[in-house]
């Protein structure tokens, strides 16, 4: 590797994901992992992965600690993965690793996986199984997490796939579970399905991978919008790049399980969908929700950050559920740099529909940064509005 310094974790940055003085590019977690997998990645004479390596410190940490430059990570999110791009590149580490999806090429011959523990179970159980099923048998799987977000649910999720399960001592409020001795586990249990009732002449069927929001459930906040998006009206004013026009189509941004785009799919067939999200788990789980309901045909998915691959002024609708929480910190930045995104893509007059946790109070932000908003409707818990993009200062 091409070093001019030492790595350095305090140097680690965030972006582009939310940067703000409470959030963190590394913590207590990250360095007690590296500091209690240190023999075993420095004897280890197979393959190391990291799996949800947030910004980089765990991974570029082991390739500092290793010298080896064959490491392999898999991020669900990516804007993890850029971030982690980011640091590697500042800290002379660009090709110490490379970047997997969740598959047995990220785990084949694999004997170390430094993994930070998920909040939710379904993920962990996922990526558990992953690693029993594709790594080496001797594989040693160090899994961290702060206690706070700790739970002996999670022993027990590991317990179901590995034949040794153990705990480090806790150490500045974070502590690691070491698991070993691979089961033979049974067939995968992902993706995830139910059917839902949403007054279409079916069910509405969702599909979810482990680190999908919320899993196959039809959250209360999507569920009062659906029917609202039935006065959703698309015009062919948008032209590609060569001056033509492009179909009507309706982006469903943060699309999670798929449940907006199959409902909009399902119930209006002029219109198609282009659904994206930055986590991997959502764009398998909405491209599987798409095939359940018949409509993959209409509905195109991709894996962006804040709709970062979309020109300026090309988008009619866009329909958000925002999230509120960058990891396990509540942040209403989060929905803001969303609400940034939109007003760049949208056209003039063009209008986001969205629905969001009625106590935030989004409508001040959204009148600021999109334009004129109205509500819809309205229950203690979600509000529904839709906000047309003002028109934009001529240059």
């Amino acid at each position: 590797m091409d070093r001019v310094n030492p790595f350095d974790p305090d140097l680690l940055r965030r972006r582009p994901d939310l940067e703000a003085p409470e959030l963190v590019a590394v913590d207590a977690a990250d360095r007690l992992l590296l500091d209690v997998a240190a023999d075993a990645l420095r004897r280890t004479d197979g393959g190391i992965a990291t799996i949800g390596d947030s910004y980089g410190a765990v991974t570029l940490g082991a390739a500092d600690l290793t010298g080896r430059s064959d490491l392999r990570s898999f991020q669900d999110g990516i804007v993890h993965e850029r971030a982690l791009a980011c640091n590697a590149a500042e800290q002379g580490l660009h090709s110490a690793y490379r970047s997997y999806p969740l598959s047995p090429e990220l785990l084949d011959g694999v004997s170390t996986v430094l993994l930070r523990l998920p909040r939710a179970l379904d993920e962990l159980d996922e990526l558990a199984w992953t690693i029993a099923v594709h790594a080496r048998p001797d594989v040693q799987v160090f899994a961290a997490g702060r206690l706070k977000h700790m739970s002996l649910s999670m022993n027990a999720v590991l317990a179901r796939y590995f034949g040794s399960v153990t705990a480090s001592l806790a150490r500045q409020k974070s502590r690691v579970l070491v698991a070993r001795e691979p089961l033979d586990v049974p067939p995968a249990a992902f993706p995830r399905r139910s059917g839902h009732d949403v007054g279409l002449d079916r069910p509405l069927e969702l599909r979810a991978f482990g680190a999908t929001f919320g899993g196959a459930a039809l959250d209360p906040g999507t569920r009062l919008l659906l029917p609202h998006l039935q006065g959703i009206s698309v015009g062919r004013s948008v032209a590609d790049g060569i001056g033509g026009p492009v179909e009507e189509e309706v982006i469903d941004l943060g699309c999670g399980n798929g449940a907006v785009s199959a409902y909009l799919a399902l119930s209006r067939p002029d219109l198609r969908l282009h659904a994206s999200d930055q986590s991997a788990s959502a764009v398998g789980s909405t491209r599987a929700t798409a095939a359940a309901n018949g409509v993959a045909d209409r509905v195109a998915v991709s894996r962006d950050d804040a709709l970062s691959a979309l020109p300026d002024a090309s988008a009619r609708v866009i329909v958000l559920n925002p999230p509120f929480h960058s990891g396990s910190t509540v942040h209403e930045g989060i929905a803001h740099r969303l609400f940034d995104a939109c007003a760049r893509v949208l056209t003039e007059g063009g209008e986001l529909w969205t629905v969001w946790n009625s106590h935030l109070r989004y409508r001040p932000v959204l009148e600021r940064t999109i334009g004129p908003t109205r509500q819809l409707d309205r229950t203690n818990r979600f509000t529904v509005t839709v906000s047309t993009r003002r028109e934009r200062p001529h240059e």
